[in-house]
Parts: structure tokens; sequence; C-alpha cells
């Protein structure tokens, strides 16, 4: 065999070894790949932890609430922007407007009905 065919040992070797690193860069790409998350693709987000929130109407707690609960007590009137307000992880409670968690789902809920 001479150098130059490649069927020669060091050719076989420097191949094989090429083939090795391909495989490894192939896999770790794949693997960031899977972790990313492409807004509009069909890959889903992760799931989120469902919200909880606590508040105080007319003196007394009410919760724990979820999304809907909360914007059915925003529609109702019963809570508005003043309302006593808690999430988990915060110290103490506070008006909602303070509590960017809650805005968000103020800012979800429908408007009241026109009056006809």
């Amino acid at each position: 065999m001479t150098e130059h065919n490649f069927f020669s040992i060091d050719r076989l070797v420097e191949f094989g070894l090429g083939i090795g690193i391909a495989q490894q860069m192939v896999g770790m790409m794949n693997q960031y790949m899977q972790s990313m998350y492409v807004p509009g693709s069909i890959q889903s987000m992760p799931k989120s932890i469902p919200s909880i929130y606590y508040v105080a109407i007319d003196g007394k707690q009410v919760g724990p609430l979820n999304d809907c609960e909360l914007s059915q007590l925003i529609a109702h009137g019963k809570v508005n922007k003043e309302t006593l307000a808690w999430v988990p992880g915060m110290n103490n409670w506070k008006p909602i407007e303070q509590v960017p968690e809650i805005l968000r789902v103020v800012a979800l809920a429908p408007p009241s009905l026109p009056n006809p």
C-alpha cells in the first residue's frame, strides 16, 4: 500500500476520527436546537406553573384564585386597582396596580358591556 492510497491505515484512521468528531458536533447541535424555543414553530413553549392569586374583598382574604376566577371578579367590579392582592413570593399585600402578575390578567380581562 502506498501513502496516497485511500485504504492505507493512516487514511482510514483519519477518516474514522473525522466521522467521530462530526457525530459529536451533530449531537451537540441537536441538543442545543431541541432546548431552544422558536416563536411560531410547531414546538410548544414549556408548560408554566399555574398562577395563584389572593385578593382582599370587604376585609376578607379571597383565594387561591386562578386567572379565570380573578378575571371574573374584575369583570363584575368586585376587584379594582386599589384592591389589595398577594401572590406567592411577595412579602406583603399590595394594591393590584403594583402587582405585575395581576396587571397581566387585568389587561386580558374583557371590558364591561356597554349599556344599550
